[in-house]
C-alpha cells in the first residue's frame, strides 16, 4: 500500500528536523576537531597529548558517521521531491511502514540493505 500524502509530509518534517539537528551538531564538532591545541610544545605532558589525540580521533569518527547519516537524509528528501519515497532503490518494492517509522531515511528494504552490506550489490 503506497504512502499517503499526509504520511509523506510527516516523514518529510521528521527528516528536515533530523537534518537540522545533525547540521547543528556537525558545526560544533567540526569546530572542535579543527581547533588548534591551546597548549602545544614541550610543556604539555605526553599523556595529555595522547588524550587530546584520542578525543580528536573520536570526534572525527563521530563526524564521519554524522556526515553519512546526513547524506542518507538528503537522499530520502530527494526521493520525496521525486515522488519515489518509500520505494526501494534496489528492488522497486515498497519499504514497509514500520521500517520507515524506525528509519525515515531508509531507501532500501531490509532484504536489499542486507545484500548491500554483504557486498552483493554495487
Amino acid at each position: 500500500m503506497a504512502l499517503t500524502r499526509d504520511q509523506v509530509e510527516k516523514f518529510k518534517k521528521r527528516l528536515e528536523e533530523m537534518r537540522e539537528r545533525i547540521t547543528h551538531t556537525l558545526a560544533g564538532t567540526t569546530k572542535e576537531v579543527k581547533r588548534p591545541d591551546e597548549a602545544t610544545g614541550y610543556s604539555q605532558h605526553q599523556a595529555d597529548q595522547g588524550t587530546d589525540d584520542f578525543d580528536r580521533t573520536i570526534n572525527l569518527e563521530v563526524t564521519s558517521k554524522e556526515y553519512e547519516l546526513l547524506r542518507q537524509i538528503d537522499r530520502a528528501l530527494e526521493k520525496i521531491r521525486e515522488n519515489s519515497y518509500g520505494i526501494c532503490e534496489v528492488s522497486g518494492e515498497e519499504i514497509p511502514l514500520p521500517r520507515l517509522e524506525a528509519l525515515p531515511y531508509a531507501t532500501m528494504t531490509v532484504k536489499a540493505q542486507e545484500k548491500f552490506e554483504q557486498g552483493l550489490l554495487n
